[in-house]
């Protein structure tokens, strides 16, 4: 099967689990590098999946926006402990076309579209009240016309060299399953847990 393939069918299962036993199945640590080797994991929101990769937007600004520029390869983990599985995928960074960022970012709500002009992601903050002014200076700013997506915000691809999948079994046993990009296809091989 199709790594990509077997991952929306998960997906498409963790969407159906209960909020209280799993409320974000779109949640994934997104792992970074920075140009000195030092690595860097935060927490990201999957917002598209296909045969390409998997999405994510952000500041481009942002830590990770800047590490991606300097090292354009990242880490994604899901873990869905509802169903005793965790997917890792890890990869190439590219960006998302103009257009594919455009329609995503038309799609938030407005105040996120607000939040994203405001927000000097991961440069020092003052205090929360600078942050309040910077989103009324932008309500201001953007009063009764569409808010456009900023220059600095936009979405990465993740294309995977590699995808993962690990399902939890008693006493250990474990499954794991590995694939690894080969020739345009994928190739798997089960790894000892």
């Amino acid at each position: 099967m199709d790594p990509i393939e077997e991952f929306r069918a998960q997906f498409a299962r963790a969407q159906a689990v209960d909020r209280l036993r799993l409320p974000d199945p779109t949640a994934m640590s997104l792992a970074t590098v920075s140009p000195d080797g030092v690595p860097s994991v935060r927490t990201v929101l999957l917002k598209s999946v296909d045969s390409r990769g998997f999405v994510f937007y952000t500041n481009l600004e942002s830590r990770k926006g800047r590490e991606l520029r300097a090292t354009p390869l990242a880490a994604l983990c899901f873990y869905w402990a509802a169903l005793d599985l965790q997917i890792r995928i890890e990869g190439i960074v590219e960006p998302v076309s103009d257009e594919e960022a455009d329609a995503y970012f038309a799609s938030r709500p407005r105040e996120s579209q607000i939040g994203a002009w405001a927000s000097l992601q991961s440069q020092e903050l003052a205090s929360m009240n600078a942050l309040r002014d910077r989103v009324t200076e932008m309500e201001a700013r953007f009063a009764d016309r569409p808010v456009p997506r900023p220059p600095h915000w936009s979405g990465r691809r993740v294309v995977p060299s590699s995808i993962e999948f690990w399902e939890a079994g008693e006493f250990r046993l474990h499954e794991r399953r590995h694939y690894e990009r080969d020739n345009g296809g994928w190739q798997m091989r089960r790894l000892f847990p």
